[in-house]
């Protein structure tokens, strides 16, 4: 079942489909608000997926472009962020491809060099979170990040990766073990639970 958006999560998207209708109007300072809102987010996202600045942003602009021409086609049955980040997903990927570059897949850990402190407080918690993450499979790792970092639902997160959702649970279930197992090492302790859902998702 997939899980209920938080009432922040409604608000907001109730707000980015009236921008979307504007938009669908050609009101190009509802695009101008939208791009505000997503541009930090995308960046941030397709930064770590194509490992290239330039690309990311390459990728940024088209995927808003495309929002602009096709604000109309938007059918509602998802969340608008949904909608946004699968265009992006699929507009990265044909970038890459059209590059000749591929998606990057684990970081080896002999290249980091990591001083881990006795006890980890929270926000060096989900430091360490993001610094393990970063040695998972480019397909897991997009499937917590869509997850944990922007609150996707299975369901939403399959729309957005064009998979089946069982797809994206297996993907999950394997990279919650993977971290299991990497953040004692990388922190050289017994790295605390930081499970944002409250599911215990990462026990």
């Amino acid at each position: 079942m997939a899980a209920a958006p938080s009432p922040f999560q409604q608000v907001r998207d109730e707000g980015e489909r009236r921008l979307l209708a504007r938009i669908a109007g050609g009101d190009r300072e509802a695009f101008r608000e939208l791009y505000i809102a997503y541009h930090r987010r995308l960046a941030r996202f397709l930064t770590r997926l194509t490992r290239h600045f330039e690309i990311a942003e390459e990728v940024i602009n088209d995927t808003l472009w495309v929002v602009w021409r096709k604000a109309g086609d938007f059918r509602g049955d998802s969340r608008v962020s949904t909608w946004i980040m699968g265009i992006a997903y699929r507009r990265a990927l044909k970038t890459l491809r059209s590059r000749g570059n591929v998606l990057h897949d684990t970081v080896p850990l002999e290249n980091e060099t990591l001083s881990a402190p006795d006890e980890l407080g929270a926000a060096e918690t989900s430091e360490w979170i993001l610094l393990a993450m970063q040695h998972l499979p480019t397909e897991q790792r997009l499937a917590l990040e869509f997850a944990y970092g922007y609150g996707h639902s299975c369901e939403e997160i399959a729309a957005i990766m064009d998979c089946p959702v069982n797809t994206v649970k297996t993907r999950l279930f394997h990279a919650r073990a993977k971290l299991r197992a990497l953040l004692p090492g990388l922190a050289g302790t017994g790295a605390r639970e930081n499970d944002p859902t409250g599911d215990g998702a990462l026990q």
